[in-house]
């Protein structure tokens, strides 16, 4: 049975903190492959600031080129809005029988967990990997934390956010170091975030 990890996002835009975090998943997991689902558009965010659902998988796409172990995921565009992650989750446990969905999130969504639609469920039948954030110092009380199918990981953690490079871009900024060159060159010859 293949092992896929899950990290969900609106990777508005895709950033090197994300492919950082990604790759250190795949090299020290039993992950076989791990899967960049593009969130569609959140009734949560701010619609202004959110790029057209298939201009951030086309970014997302161009980023993950290289690493022939990542592939972007539109499996949310087709499905009922707004997205629940175990909707989604069913969807492609049906959809590969032959694969194992793991859900990659940060510290600061384990400790909302318990907010989320059908949680004991998702936590029964998945793994899931656990990256630390600054802000994890408060998740220590976290019912979930001790869970046997959560397994925390000592990634790098990498404060880089897409907001403030969102605003960047907007101020006319040098992104081209917090940005896959594919995905820089791509906004780059662009209005988006302008």
């Amino acid at each position: 049975m293949k092992k896929i990890g899950l990290f969900f996002g609106s990777f508005n835009p895709i950033h090197i903190g994300h492919l950082i975090l990604a790759n250190y998943i795949l090299e020290y997991s039993d992950m076989d492959e791990l899967w960049f689902v593009v969130s569609p558009q959140n009734p949560f965010k701010d619609k202004k600031t959110l790029l057209n659902d298939h201009n951030r998988l086309d970014m997302v796409e161009l980023a993950l080129k290289p690493y022939p172990k990542m592939r972007a995921s539109n499996i949310e565009f087709s499905l009922p809005k707004p997205s629940y992650t175990i909707d989604t989750l069913t969807y492609l446990r049906e959809k590969h029988p032959d694969h194992a969905f793991a859900l990659i999130m940060g510290e600061d969504n384990l400790k909302n967990l318990h907010k989320w639609k059908n949680a004991e469920t998702l936590i029964a039948q998945h793994q899931i990997i656990v990256y630390p954030r600054l802000t994890s110092a408060e998740t220590t009380e976290n019912s979930f934390r001790n869970h046997p199918n959560v397994t925390l990981v000592k990634a790098p953690i990498i404060e880089l956010s897409a907001t403030e490079i969102r605003a960047m871009i907007k101020e006319g900024k040098n992104t081209r170091p917090m940005l896959p060159s594919e995905v820089f060159d791509y906004l780059d010859g662009s209005h988006f975030y302008k």
